[in-house]
């Protein structure tokens, strides 16, 4: 259900709505547009990495990692309401409320994912991290329903106040649907030696060690690290490179949108089950050779039907791909430091997503065009794909099942 809530945020906030918004009316268009849109998204990063380590560790050692989860997932629901307030020229208090948001939701996700072994076994891993993305698409598909008649409209003047009082929606969306996680979620107790004060730090860097010691581990991390680039600066951009280059209408993206959800629902639910049947390895292989075809597609596509059918295409590697990666990152993680290790996991995305989106917004200044930028993205995947193809298979035993 929190997959399913907080798909809202990115799919309306980061994708569709929000991030046209920023460009077109607050920042006033063009390559500087592009490029303030790709600093926000990176200073957000940065922010979630500096804050999510430490207390990572300390909710290992508190047994906390529920309350963190709620903490980061209503300050995200707060800035994210916020935003309805944001108008043409505001483009500090548009970059600050939408890095808080987006720290915040990062920052949720550490938390969140550390249950997945937890609620999970070794044979069902893949499924159930597969059905929380499906799950999540769902979600975002719904929302999008809900806040079409708001953003149908576009940019008019009569319709702007409209467009702004979608995001509050997404929030309302976000804030209700995660109240399962209040009342339902249990939390396993774990023991940790950890200690207080500069111990959570230490105990971090341990973890990094230990992460060192796993066969393959480390290689992963890297390897997720550059593809993982590529995925968030697509799902960044897609909306503004559909806009701003195939002249999209504000409808035609949400009509786009609607359906890349459903392809990408069906993507997560259906490699879900290959994972645990072909290792999640081999499936985000598979993921990595579609990302390129779509990247190189979208770059010489004149047309707006070829761009729709690219567009279906990525949808259907967009949440099995990371799906695919959270249930490999499992496959390494010690009992104990489950909180812990995902922060790693997380931080390798976090940092990412910091190079990914200033890659594409300096090229998009530089030439003033979107098309150089969007073929950058092909390198991301390339280099992730060659390293993971290098990296050996998990080993079966190596997650525990807590699934008591």
């Amino acid at each position: 259900m929190y997959d399913f809530a907080n798909s809202a945020f990115p799919t309306l906030i980061v994708t569709v709505a929000y991030s046209v918004y920023f460009k077109t009316i607050v920042a006033g268009g063009g390559g500087r547009g592009d490029f303030l849109w790709g600093a926000s998204l990176s200073i957000a990063m940065i922010l979630s990495v500096t804050v999510t380590p430490p207390l990572s560790a300390i909710a290992d050692r508190r047994n906390a990692r529920k309350r963190f989860l709620i903490l980061f997932a209503y300050l995200c629901v707060l800035a994210t309401a916020l935003l309805g307030n944001v108008t043409a020229g505001m483009i500090f208090a548009g970059m600050a409320l939408f890095i808080i948001a987006t720290a915040a939701f990062e920052s949720s996700l550490i938390f969140y994912n550390s249950f997945l072994p937890d609620v999970s076994t070794p044979k069902t891993i893949g499924k159930v991290s597969g059905w929380g993305w499906g799950l999540g698409y769902l979600g975002g598909l719904l929302c999008l329903f809900l806040v079409k008649p708001l953003l149908a409209g576009g940019f008019s003047t009569d319709n702007l106040p409209l467009f702004r009082m979608s995001f509050v929606a997404v929030a309302a969306f976000y804030g209700l649907f995660t109240l399962p996680v209040i009342f339902w979620l249990r939390e396993n107790k774990t023991k940790s030696t950890i200690s207080n004060g500069y111990g959570a730090f230490a105990e971090l860097w341990n973890t990094l060690k230990d992460t060192r010691k796993t066969p393959g581990a480390l290689r992963f991390l890297v390897a997720f690290f550059l593809y993982n680039d590529g995925i968030v600066t697509v799902i960044s951009f897609s909306s503004i490179y559909a806009v701003s280059t195939l002249k999209f209408s504000m409808g035609e993206v949400l009509g786009l949108f609607i359906m890349v959800q459903v392809s990408a629902g069906v993507g997560a639910f259906a490699l879900g089950y290959l994972v645990d049947a072909w290792g999640p390895r081999k499936t985000i292989l598979l993921t990595l050779v579609n990302w390129c075809v779509v990247v190189i597609v979208a770059y010489f596509t004149d047309t707006k039907y070829v761009f729709l059918g690219v567009s279906l295409l990525a949808g259907l590697s967009l949440g099995s791909s990371q799906s695919a990666s959270r249930a490999l990152m499992a496959s390494y993680i010690p009992e104990e430091k489950s909180a812990q290790s995902f922060s790693f996991y997380g931080i390798c995305g976090k940092m990412s997503s910091v190079l990914g989106p200033l890659v594409f917004g300096g090229v998009s200044a530089l030439t003033g065009e979107q098309r150089s930028a969007i073929l950058s993205v092909l390198v991301f995947f390339v280099a992730g794909g060659v390293l993971l193809w290098l990296t050996p298979e998990p080993r079966k035993s190596a997650l525990p099942n807590r699934n008591t």
